[in-house]
């Protein structure tokens, strides 16, 4: 099986993808995107030698779940300072968030986690892949942020990300 799918995720995302693109569902539609979903990855796995073994299952869903809360939350908490803040009285600042994780893809996900959640934007990672740069639109403790980012997000990502 593993010589099908080399990567599982992959395919399973390559699917989902074709099905929301073409924006019907057929069988047609489905078992050609399935073919592509299978196929693309047996031609790019000599490209990923050294890819990270993921855990797909409860750890990631529950990631997933988290994130899209964190994100409805964000935007309802953003909205407010927008609304009832004086753009003087905003609190912003840079924050270095030291990472545990060494994965580029574990790290890539961070990032793209801490962008998609209002008011927080990833904006560089150092040369040596140990600290991210995040600016965060208010913020009275940037310590106490840090720790919120590193125990929400980073941590569940170590436990996907083994």
């Amino acid at each position: 099986m593993k010589r099908l799918l080399p990567h599982p995720g992959l395919t399973l995302l390559l699917v989902t993808m074709w099905m929301l693109v073409l924006n019907s569902l057929s069988m047609g539609g489905f078992l050609l995107g399935l073919f592509f979903a299978i196929v693309v990855p047996l031609f790019t796995a000599p490209f990923w030698p050294d890819r990270p073994q993921m855990r797909l299952g409860l750890p990631l869903l529950g990631y997933a779940f988290l994130v899209l809360w964190d994100i409805v939350v964000a935007n309802f908490e953003v909205a407010r300072l927008i609304l009832f803040r004086r753009n003087r009285d905003f609190r912003s600042c840079w924050l270095s968030i030291p990472l545990e994780l060494r994965s580029a893809e574990a790290i890539t996900l961070l990032a793209g986690t801490i962008s998609l959640t209002p008011g927080t934007v990833s904006t560089d990672i150092s040369t040596d892949g140990r600290h991210l740069l995040v600016h965060a639109l208010d913020t009275g403790d940037a310590a106490g942020e840090i720790t919120r980012i590193k125990t929400r997000y980073e941590r569940r990502l170590l436990e996907i990300f083994r």
